[in-house]
């Protein structure tokens, strides 16, 4: 089989595609032949060496993936099930590769529904905006919640997820993208190039953090007495998380992780309607580095995926 490793850290063009052994399925694994994979900003950073996750290279990126299982160790899959999911996260899957050994409790069934590709979109994204919004913040009818990032692949799940739950969902985004959020529910766009966020939001129940910097710091304006802000990068931000607990509002940080049963909870706002998943680009095993290249170059609307 062909994966994707690197053997230094550095930009894009580190990324070789080699000839490698299969991996072995353990017990209560299965082996499932690859179809797409999904790209998520993190890899990028892990590429280049911007923090040890993986520690040094050689390693193999990756954890999005969707596929067919070819061998079952486990009562849960049988050869010729269509799967997806997110195995092993913050552990490395290996899923740039066109085989991957992954704990069966770590996919579930790929539903008609969605294509390989667009389920290769949506578990890290679809997870993060899952455990923020339903597991931390849980978002109920009514909530006002701002989701930093509208446009980008957790933001735009995030979106349709709080609609599902029935939010009013405000959104930051450049003005390019006003018609792409208000697609997917949003019911107010910030264009962030245009105004601040800080001075135009108040009465906020729960804010979704995807974007760093100073995004969550300047968000403690906007919340209402005891709101939520949940966030997935600056989750151990001490002085930050003092900031907040001591004007008392709440802070959450996401350590997304794998979920079946969240996932299943996706499917089935697929199912219904409510949940679609955007993918910019497809782009072919082989040329890795032209996917990586559009992640390190940002304004992405949704996804970017690696088909097999």
């Amino acid at each position: 089989m062909r994966i994707i490793t690197q053997q230094t850290l550095g930009g894009p063009d580190v990324l070789t595609v080699v000839d490698a052994p299969a991996p072995r399925a353990l017990p209560t694994e299965v082996l499932v032949r690859v179809k797409a994979i999904g790209l998520n900003p993190l890899e990028a950073r892990l590429r280049a060496g911007e923090f040890p996750l993986l520690g040094r290279p050689p390693f193999i990126l990756g954890w999005d993936v969707s596929g067919v299982v070819e061998q079952a160790h486990t009562w849960r899959f049988r050869p010729g099930d269509e799967v997806f999911g997110m195995p092993l996260f913050p552990r490395a899957a290996n899923a740039y590769a066109e085989v991957v050994a992954a704990p069966a409790l770590h996919l579930v069934r790929k539903p008609a529904s969605l294509s390989h590709v667009e389920a290769a979109a949506l578990p890290v994204a679809g997870l993060t905006a899952w455990q923020g919004l339903v597991d931390l913040a849980r978002v109920t009818e009514g909530d006002r919640v701002l989701v930093h990032g509208g446009g980008g692949g957790v933001g735009h799940v995030a979106i349709q997820l709080a609609k599902a739950l029935g939010a009013h969902v405000i959104t930051t985004a450049s003005g390019s993208k006003r018609a792409f959020v208000e697609g997917f529910g949003a019911d107010e766009v910030i264009d962030y190039t245009a105004a601040d966020f800080a001075e135009v939001v108040r009465d906020v129940d729960v804010v979704l953090d995807t974007i760093g910097g100073d995004t969550a710091e300047r968000s403690l304006g906007v919340l209402r007495p005891g709101g939520h802000l949940v966030t997935a990068v600056a989750d151990e931000d001490a002085q930050l998380i003092a900031k907040f607990e001591a004007a008392g509002m709440r802070f959450s940080g996401i350590a997304v992780d794998p979920d079946p049963v969240a996932l299943r909870g996706l499917v089935d706002l697929v199912d219904q309607g409510k949940l679609r998943v955007h993918v910019q680009e497809t782009v072919p095993f082989e040329r890795v580095a032209d996917a990586h290249r559009l992640l390190e170059g940002g304004h992405l609307r949704g996804k970017v995926v690696l088909t097999v």
